[in-house]
C-alpha cells in the first residue's frame, strides 16, 4: 500500500461524468496551496502536457476486476479493464496528453484534458517527443470506433 496527495485540482465547465467531446474543454489545473508556484516555472516551453488524475468519483463497488464490454456495449468484445481506458479502474487513476494554453501563477490551463471538474491532479509531466512510442500504433476496430466522438 502506499498514500499519493494530489498536487491541485481540475475547473472546468464540465460538472458531470460525459464519455465524449473533450476535444474543446480548457481547463485549469490549479496547484494546492502547498506547492511553491515555482513547481511550474519552465511548464509554458512545453506545447503539451500528461496529466494523472484520480476518478475521484468512482465508488469501490464499481470497479471492473474480470473482462468487460467497454462503454456497457455488447457490439464490442469483452476485454479486461487493462485492455481499456474505463475509469472503473482498481486504483482510480487517468492519464491524459494535453496541450499547453497557458500558465497564470500557480495555475496551468490546458485544451483537452478529459477530467471533470474538481478532479484531484496528481502529477504533471511534460511531454517529451523521446517518450512518445515509436514506430506504428496498433489497436482493434472496436477501440477507434469508441474514440471517434471522444475528442471532437
Amino acid at each position: 500500500m502506499f498514500e499519493m496527495q494530489p498536487i491541485g485540482t481540475v475547473y472546468n465547465e464540465r460538472k458531470a461524468v460525459e464519455d465524449d467531446h473533450w476535444g474543446n474543454i480548457i481547463s485549469e489545473i490549479k496547484l494546492d496551496d502547498h506547492w511553491e508556484e515555482s513547481c511550474l516555472d519552465g511548464i509554458e516551453s512545453f506545447s503539451h502536457l500528461e496529466i494523472f488524475y484520480r476518478f475521484h468519483l468512482v465508488k469501490d463497488e464499481s470497479i471492473q476486476y474480470t473482462a468487460r464490454h467497454p462503454r456497457n456495449n455488447e457490439s464490442f468484445p469483452k476485454v479486461g479493464i487493462f485492455a481499456q481506458r474505463g475509469k472503473n479502474r482498481p486504483n482510480k487513476l487517468g492519464a491524459t496528453m494535453v496541450e499547453v494554453v497557458r500558465r497564470e501563477g500557480r495555475s496551468v490551463f490546458v485544451k483537452g484534458l478529459d477530467a471533470i471538474d474538481g478532479t484531484p491532479v496528481v502529477d504533471i509531466k511534460p511531454v517529451m517527443k523521446e517518450f512518445l512510442p515509436k514506430g506504428d500504433i496498433r489497436q482493434p476496430d472496436w477501440a477507434t470506433e469508441i474514440m471517434k466522438r471522444y475528442w471532437e
